[in-house]
């Protein structure tokens, strides 16, 4: 075919020519500037195109764009059928095998449709350190309505499990998915990857219930305590205020001296600033707004201590029971 002899760059710039300067200017947009230069230094080399190169490019770019699709809604060994049915097997294989080397399916994608209460049968007698890794590849949603249903003392042996995963290597990877799916992904990343961390223990717990998420922290700072308070300094960030009642924000305020809050509004949303002066009286925030303006230039770091202050009162009130803080995974009651 013509357009086996020409490269990558070249069919390219052959396919935004095709479509037209509004559309290939919203594709340039997700390119990085090496990528733009190079591919606008081939549309300057062709500014015509012959019909017959025009024609095999749309052609393979479509190719390229159902096998993908498939493999998105269905898997690889669904998409390589359904190629090898339209395409015959050995242009099926072409595709495959170039979609492989851009398109990587992630460990575990094929569950993540799936029902909670159905991934759970399957994995509630796993070890916790399979366990934690299966819910590092899930969505935080999926993974806090998973962790959950756990017995209370394997919540917390899960979450430190995440929390504290450095590398996993892909043989594991696959015996883990062999065993939950009977079948192995053909496009787990040969390299090691990367999962879990606090972070992902963090997003998993600002989606639980109020009652997992203490139950989890209190074993965790018996058992690791530097582990729960940095989770912890991450549950609830200042931007988060915005998701408080406006009787909580008042009595968070109440405790919140005027120049730190000042100087915690210096680098937010301005969604933010609104929801602190809209609980204010109109003197109240008309004297915030001046020590911001009088205030200059601060550091980040400054700002971010500060912010980090105000955050630790409103927990603080929290664990007082003073204010409700609303969780993703729950609908709070308020009696």
């Amino acid at each position: 075919m013509a357009d086996e002899k020409i490269t990558g760059r070249n069919k390219a710039a052959v396919l935004l020519i095709t479509l037209g300067d509004e559309a290939s200017s919203k594709i340039l947009k997700h390119l990085n500037e090496k990528e733009i230069e190079e591919v606008t230094f081939e549309i300057a080399r062709h500014p015509r195109v012959d019909a017959l190169q025009r024609d095999s490019v749309i052609s393979e770019f479509s190719e390229m764009l159902m096998a993908q699709e498939v493999i998105q809604s269905g898997g690889i060994d669904y998409a390589r059928s359904m190629l090898e049915k339209s395409l015959g097997s050995q242009r099926a294989m072409q595709i495959i095998e170039k979609l492989t080397a851009s398109i990587q399916v992630k460990p575990f994608d094929f569950i993540k449709k799936a029902d909670p209460a159905h991934i759970m049968n399957f994995i509630q007698g796993e070890h916790p350190q399979t366990i934690a890794l299966i819910l590092s590849y899930l969505d935080a949603k999926m993974s806090s309505a998973i962790i959950g249903q756990l017995p209370l003392e394997t919540q917390a042996d899960v979450a430190k499990r995440i929390a504290t995963m450095d590398r996993t290597s892909p043989d594991v990877l696959r015996e883990v998915e062999r065993v939950l799916e009977r079948k192995l992904s053909s496009l787990v990343n040969e390299e090691y990857a990367f999962a879990g961390g606090i972070q992902t223990v963090v997003d998993i717990l600002n989606q639980v219930d109020r009652a997992t998420e203490k139950g989890i922290m209190e074993t965790l700072e018996e058992e690791d305590p530097e582990l729960a308070e940095e989770i912890k300094k991450r549950l609830f960030v200042f931007e988060d205020v915005v998701m408080l009642d406006d009787r909580a924000i008042q009595q968070v305020l109440r405790e919140v001296d005027t120049k730190e809050l000042a100087l915690a509004l210096k680098s937010v949303e301005e969604n933010v600033r609104t929801k602190i002066f809209a609980n204010m009286s109109k003197r109240a925030a008309s004297m915030l707004q001046e020590d911001m303006e009088y205030m200059g230039p601060v550091r980040l770091r400054d700002v971010e201590e500060a912010q980090q202050r105000v955050v630790g009162i409103i927990r603080r009130l929290e664990e007082e029971g003073e204010i409700v803080v609303a969780r993703g995974g729950e609908e709070e009651l308020v009696v």
